[in-house]
């Protein structure tokens, strides 16, 4: 939970640890943001930062996060929530994935996914209230994706969403994240939409699975942390 900032390990206990990354975090927010764009509204700032980091690895826009802002009393709009995201991404706070049409090869417009650059900070200032730890998975996949030089895309096709549709020179990767794979219909939920895609190139499903990897018609499976610690994607 302590997250990948070199500078909270020098202390020894959690709560140093954490009151190390909210000041990482106050500094990156308040300084460089709020000086660089003159914002005025530092509150709302905090709050759609708190907002993005409790829905990582979740679809959203800018008009979705206004509407749950308006229906709590928290007068914005669109192109002020939509600045202030773009504000967030350029501090390398967030990273923004866009969507992309597999059947019909195009990028869409409509709704992003928005990964944090380190889950220190969402442990540091939102602890561990409604955590889900798969969605915590696929940030931290989505990262070494991105470490690994690949380009990253959340796959749409028909109503079926994949996780990642990763693309490096002629390399694409279609790769499924979960937590828990034992149940079966956890299972199911996970291989379906790898299952729909019918060409040819590789289709990998990461999980907490704690095994070696083994195969399931063609889709292989690959435990998370024998993952990480890999060179190649595929395992």
């Amino acid at each position: 939970m302590s997250g990948g900032l070199s500078g909270a390990y020098v202390y020894s206990e959690k709560e140093d640890q954490a009151s190390y990354i909210k000041d990482v975090y106050t500094t990156i927010i308040k300084r460089d943001l709020v000086d660089k764009y003159g914002i005025k509204e530092e509150a709302l700032l905090d709050s759609l930062t708190d907002y993005m980091m409790d829905n990582i690895s979740n679809l959203t826009s800018a008009s979705k996060i206004s509407t749950v802002f308006k229906q709590n009393k928290v007068e914005t709009n669109h192109i002020t929530i939509g600045n202030y995201m773009k504000y967030l991404c350029s501090a390398f706070m967030f990273y923004k994935v866009k969507r992309y049409d597999i059947r019909g090869k195009k990028y869409l417009e409509t709704s992003d996914k928005y990964y944090l650059s380190d889950l220190g900070f969402r442990y540091a200032m939102l602890g561990t209230r409604n955590m889900d730890y798969g969605r915590a998975y696929e940030n931290i996949v989505a990262l070494e994706l991105l470490r690994r030089g690949y380009e990253i895309y959340v796959g749409k096709l028909y109503q079926k969403e994949i996780d990642f549709v990763a693309m490096k020179q002629n390399e694409k990767l279609y790769i499924q994240v979960s937590d828990n794979i034992s149940d079966s219909d956890t299972l199911e939920r996970e291989l379906s939409p790898l299952r729909a895609i019918k060409d040819a190139y590789p289709k990998i499903l990461i999980a907490n699975t704690k095994h070696d990897d083994y195969d399931i018609e063609g889709i292989k499976v690959l435990d998370l942390t024998n993952w990480l610690m890999r060179i190649g994607v595929c395992g």
